[in-house]
């Protein structure tokens, strides 16, 4: 069954499958990695669980037939990265977690209720705190940048206001120019333009940007300043959280350059 409450599940998890990247850090950060049987190939941290744990597909398109003969005590998926289809089907046979995070103050429940669910409450506990005490210093000296984040390209698509990454943005002190939009829209050059956008940001994920989709769109917005972002910093919100602040604060520092 999809699983409500975290008290719904009246015992601790044997065995785990999870779904979702982040979560998978997240799991083997508290300390769980003795009870996940399954992964999904996009789990890349940490990397040697791609040869010691079974990978049961991607996210988009897990292996339902895998994940059954794994007769796992609990699956941890996630609202958006999973496919609603294949997680309902799952849960007929086994006990799930749904997570949806779409900001900081979600990742962080996230975070305790998976450290409630796998009998790691302190652990838990102690990781929001330290995510949330680093967050909250760096908010305080961050000024307003207008800001394109773009994920994909042939069509560019952006994110709207409504996900983990302009959340994320707006921590950095960055002024999402799409946030009136919903979820992870289509845009163009053009509307880029129309925003005055003094910051361009191309993820390494989903869609790996380089150095050459740089000079490829500087041609077209001069005097914008561009760069590459580390998707993972921006879109990953279990674990990784502490190692975005560092991130972000150099961020901070190419924000100072513009402003």
């Amino acid at each position: 069954m999809i699983l409500n409450k975290v008290t719904e599940l009246l015992y601790v998890p044997g065995r785990i499958i999870s779904l979702v990247p982040s979560q998978t850090e997240l799991l083997y950060y508290l300390g769980a990695g003795g009870n996940v049987v399954g992964i999904t190939k996009f789990c890349v941290h940490p990397k040697r669980w791609k040869t010691t744990k079974t990978i049961v597909g991607g996210t988009k398109n897990i292996h339902v037939k895998k994940i059954k003969e794994l007769n796992p005590d609990l699956i941890i998926a996630n609202k958006e990265e999973n496919v609603q289809e294949q997680i309902e089907e799952l849960a007929n046979d086994f006990n799930v977690w749904v997570t949806d995070v779409h900001d900081l103050k979600s990742a962080l429940q996230m975070i305790s209720d998976i450290g409630q669910l796998i009998n790691k409450p302190v652990e838990a506990f102690n990781l929001a705190e330290k995510i949330n005490k680093n967050f909250t210093g760096l908010l305080k000296s961050q000024q307003k940048i207008n800001t394109a984040y773009l994920i994909w390209r042939n069509p560019y698509m952006s994110v709207g206001g409504d996900t983990f990454i302009n959340d994320m943005l707006c921590h950095c002190g960055l002024q999402n120019i799409f946030a009136d939009k919903k979820r992870y829209p289509v845009i163009t050059v053009d509307e880029i333009i129309k925003h005055q956008c003094q910051l361009v940001l191309l993820s390494s994920e989903p869609y790996p940007f380089k150095q050459h989709h740089i000079n490829e769109l500087q041609l077209q917005l001069p005097g914008v300043k561009i760069m590459l972002a580390d998707g993972e910093m921006f879109s990953w919100y279990g674990s990784r959280l502490l190692y975005a602040i560092d991130y972000f604060k150099k961020i901070s520092s190419t924000i100072n350059k513009i402003s």
